[in-house]
């Protein structure tokens, strides 16, 4: 996962041993020096991540953390603190200034690393919910914000049952949330409302079944975007790694503070419904206006100022992002050999095959009768080619139940690819102008072919 992370510290022969560490696992790393320079390094430089040491000369990092969000050039971005001072009352100082984690020293690198991966995932998706939240304020759907603060619904899954009632004791009067005690089996078969957020313990009947819940909730449409914490033993580095990059939103380690707890789900609560209030926007908001009926993709209405809203997010932070157009091969004799309802469930199948080959950051769109527009944030060159000759491979390959049992077929595709090298391309319209080239250099070499403009190298 590709990302610039500043670290501050003013010990030079630490920053150069964390760089060694982030920069072996392909991360970009900033440094600075001390609190005012950590301040002035992320304003100007709007990394993906901050780690900050504790105790610096000039400012210690939690008066750090609290400027980095009280500006909002930098509110956003997320914060490790980490010191060598193992007092709760430091670390909830920490997270209370506004700190994603703190993480005494000496730093597990296993934890330390997953915590990076988790963080970093949690920002994109958020980047990319309020990318779509300010297309759509440009389409002019705009909705007035939300008033109040909804409760939130939170389960309790201990091994043991009292464990997880002695929780709910704690955590009564600190949270504002309906807590509820649940089995695996409860949270699995619950069939109304999903909780907005589970606790669940690491360690249920056997050890690592509490890391199988968390995998099988977010297997499950009802409980995907439910946010779960893991709580984990102090020393279970490999585990709590594990829950992280199996997707779990945060961790908690045992014996902890109910305060800690209560802080760190009040938190998470406020994000699943700020996300929950994003994704309706888009899914409610914009269904029938920007959607394609036949294939539930976002059509040219909505890409169009999403591709320039990506184009300006690139810019601001010197990313490159890839656009590619796609186009059926031959449609037209599929409509004329096997009607039309048969070209529609081809349509349906490939729009279908593109969005489950990629990431859910990348924008899907159908623009024209058998044309499709793929736009990747983020995206260097070689992934992006990568990703059309996947697609193009997989489409070709995929049989196409036709309707009525009235056999299968199969279809290529062309794709045309332009690439908006950091730095360079910004003009949304000359990328697209440039994959429509690429496109038409496809179809006349052949068809089921994947080009490049020329800018993309």
């Amino acid at each position: 996962m590709p990302g610039r992370i500043l670290v501050a510290d003013d010990i030079a022969t630490n920053r150069i041993v964390m760089k060694v560490r982030l920069s072996e696992a392909c991360y970009e790393v900033l440094q600075a020096s001390g609190g005012q320079d950590a301040l002035a390094v992320a304003r100007r430089e709007r990394p993906d991540l901050i780690l900050l040491d504790m105790i610096m000369a000039d400012m210690d990092g939690i008066e750090v953390c609290r400027r980095l969000r009280a500006d909002a050039e930098t509110a956003d971005i997320p914060i490790i603190i980490f010191s060598a001072d193992r007092n709760p009352g430091q670390k909830m100082r920490a997270l209370q200034a506004g700190a994603d984690e703190f993480l005494p020293k000496p730093l597990d690198e296993t934890t330390l690393l997953a915590r990076v991966r988790s963080l970093l995932r949690a920002r994109e998706t958020t980047q990319e919910l309020a990318l779509r939240d300010s297309t759509r304020r440009v389409l002019g759907f705009a909705e007035p914000p939300e008033t109040f603060a909804r409760q939130g619904r939170v389960a309790l899954v201990a091994a043991r049952r009292e464990q997880a009632l002695a929780w709910k004791t704690a955590l009564r009067s600190q949270v504002h949330a309906t807590l509820e005690v649940m089995t695996r089996a409860q949270a699995l078969g619950d069939a109304g409302a999903a909780p907005d957020l589970f606790v669940i313990a690491a360690d249920l009947d056997r050890p690592g079944d509490g890391l199988r819940l968390l995998t099988d909730l977010r297997a499950r449409a009802a409980t995907r975007h439910s946010a779960v914490l893991i709580v984990v033993p102090e020393t279970a580095h490999d585990t709590a790694a594990m829950a992280l990059d199996l997707g779990a939103n945060d961790l908690l380690a045992t014996p902890f503070d109910p305060a800690e707890l209560a802080h760190r789900l009040e938190v998470q609560l406020r994000r699943k419904h700020q996300a929950d209030r994003l994704r309706a926007s888009v899914k409610d908001g914009l269904r029938m206006a920007v959607t394609d009926p036949l294939t539930g993709l976002f059509n040219r209405r909505y890409a169009l100022p999403h591709l320039q809203q990506m184009g300006d997010r690139a810019a601001q932070t010197d990313r490159s992002f890839a656009v590619m157009l796609l186009d059926i091969d031959h449609f037209k004799a599929v409509n004329d050999r096997h009607g039309h309802a048969a070209g529609d469930t081809v349509l349906e199948r490939v729009a279908r095959q593109i969005t489950a080959n990629l990431r859910p950051s990348d924008l899907v769109a159908r623009i024209g009768g058998e044309e499709f527009l793929v736009a990747m944030p983020d995206t260097a060159p070689d992934l992006a080619r990568r990703m059309a000759e996947r697609l193009r491979q997989t489409i070709g390959t995929l049989p196409i139940l036709l309707p009525e049992g009235r056999g299968s077929i199969t279809v290529s595709v062309s794709i045309g690819m332009a690439i908006s090298p950091t730095g360079l391309e910004r003009d949304v319209d000359r990328l697209l102008a440039l994959a429509d080239g690429a496109l038409y250099r496809a179809k006349s070499e052949g068809r089921n072919k994947v080009r490049s403009a020329p800018n993309a190298a």
